[in-house]
């Protein structure tokens, strides 16, 4: 389970900067989370309330906001969301039929949106 690592990750960036700013109560971590991004909701939540457990970031919030698949065709140039069952490589363009040769716009990210803390 990769969750862990990158929880653990995700954690030590989330000390890095309470300390920096002098805060010491954890309240909420918001991480956007993309489609692509290889994270699985429920394992990251599970990695986050075990690592978080009788520390002193026990009891806040891990907040994962998904973020959809948005592709630009390569034959005209429309960004468009996929069906959720599609994969990107062959995902059909709304207004051409393209399937093949899309850029990614988003869906591939694993950022933190803000932390929340005192």
């Amino acid at each position: 389970m990769h969750e862990m690592s990158l929880t653990q990750s995700l954690l030590d960036i989330v000390r890095q900067e309470m300390n920096s700013h002098g805060l010491t109560r954890l309240l909420e971590v918001k991480v956007a989370c993309g489609r692509l991004s290889g994270v699985v909701p429920d394992a990251m939540h599970m990695a986050f309330t075990a690592l978080t457990q009788d520390t002193d970031l026990c009891g806040a919030c891990l907040n994962l906001e998904p973020v959809p698949l948005k592709l630009c065709c390569a034959e005209c140039g429309t960004q468009f969301c996929p069906e959720q069952d599609c994969l990107a490589a062959f995902a059909p363009c709304p207004t051409c039929g393209q399937e093949i040769g899309h850029r990614i716009v988003s869906g591939q990210e694993l950022n933190i949106e803000y932390i929340e803390a005192e």
